[in-house]
């Protein structure tokens, strides 16, 4: 028992690393899609898209390893949470397909450009709100009878889920506007300067708004942060999260390059701790554990051995692609 406690521990922190991979990588192009009406039809749109051409398709390698981990790992929960969710993530994926259509169509059919640019924005938008109202409805907690999902087809509708998805749309921006502030110069620097700001002030306000939430919420929640011991073991995440906001804003503020983009990875890092330690160890809240949801400790093992081989490969070509596109982007693309 204690080895199958301890696989199911080291599988919910494989799952957790694929989804923070995939929410980093992924959106901080969900987030230039989200802000991409902003910047000016021709060359800027233009600098920003190739920004993250090299790179785009590679980041959703994270998500089939945090959708197809959890359905290998933790069967139960995907039972559960699929169908909980099901409008979300069909929503989710039309938009990540509208997005990719849209990033090829729009080089090799100029004369329908504005349409492609709307139908990539559109995609970014309606994929990060989706991904966002995911994470809610999970937190808000799933009707579970006999080990199975008994609640209605609108159950993942409610203020708080309109909320964490705010919150993923304000971040996935955030992320994209760092992004570009690290790999344009010029004038769209500047203007993706003022649009971090923006994104900033709106992320850790949406982020205090889902805190606030989430301890009125539950009273296990509240129970959490705001009761000891466990409140010794929460305060250093709001803290560190503070500092970090803090940084964020004066890097952006004193026109720093690459900064602005780290500490807001950094801030997506604490953000995912605090949701993390607030359901664990529940996958499916307010009752299903990783323990109950959890494959058979054969099977974890035999995942276990795959994923030690593919996961260092995949972050070393993800690490050499990064690499080769390190420098900045300019009208011809990457210099």
């Amino acid at each position: 028992m204690a080895v199958n406690v301890d696989l199911t521990t080291v599988w919910a922190f494989i799952i957790a690393f694929g989804v923070f991979a995939y929410v980093v990588m992924d959106g901080f192009d969900l987030g230039i899609g989200v802000l991409f009406p902003t910047f000016e039809p021709g060359p800027e749109r233009d600098r920003a898209m190739n920004s993250i051409a090299p790179v785009w398709d590679g980041n959703e390698t994270w998500l089939v390893l945090g959708g197809g981990g959890l359905f290998a790992a933790f069967p139960l929960a995907y039972a559960v949470i699929l169908p909980a969710t099901y409008p979300l993530i069909i929503a989710m994926l039309l938009g990540l397909v509208f997005r990719g259509v849209a990033f090829e169509y729009r080089w090799r059919d100029p004369g329908h450009r504005a349409f492609w640019d709307m139908a990539f924005t559109g995609g970014s938008l309606v994929a990060a709100m989706s991904q966002g109202m995911i994470l809610g409805a999970i937190l808000q907690g799933i009707e579970v009878v006999d080990r199975t999902y008994a609640g209605s087809w609108f159950d993942w509708f409610t203020p708080y889920t309109l909320l964490t998805g705010l919150g993923v749309v304000a971040g996935y921006a955030l992320l994209g506007s760092t992004w570009l502030i690290w790999k344009l110069d010029g004038e769209a620097q500047v203007h993706a300067r003022k649009l971090a700001m923006r994104a900033g002030a709106a992320t850790l306000i949406l982020m205090a708004g889902v805190s606030l939430y989430n301890v009125a919420l539950n009273e296990t929640y509240a129970a959490k942060w705001l009761s000891a011991p466990e409140l010794y073991y929460a305060a250093p995440v709001p803290i560190l999260t503070a500092v970090v906001a803090l940084s964020l804003l004066r890097a952006i503020l004193k026109e720093r390059n690459s900064k602005p983009f780290w500490l807001a990875i950094l801030l997506f890092l604490f953000g995912m701790a605090g949701l993390g330690f607030t359901i664990w160890p529940n996958v499916v809240p307010p009752g299903i554990t990783i323990w109950d949801a959890a494959a058979a400790e054969s099977s974890q093992i035999f995942m276990l051995v795959g994923v030690a081989i593919t996961m260092p490969l995949i972050i070393a070509y993800t690490g050499w692609a990064y690499w080769v596109f390190r420098g900045k982007v300019g009208d011809e693309g990457y210099h």
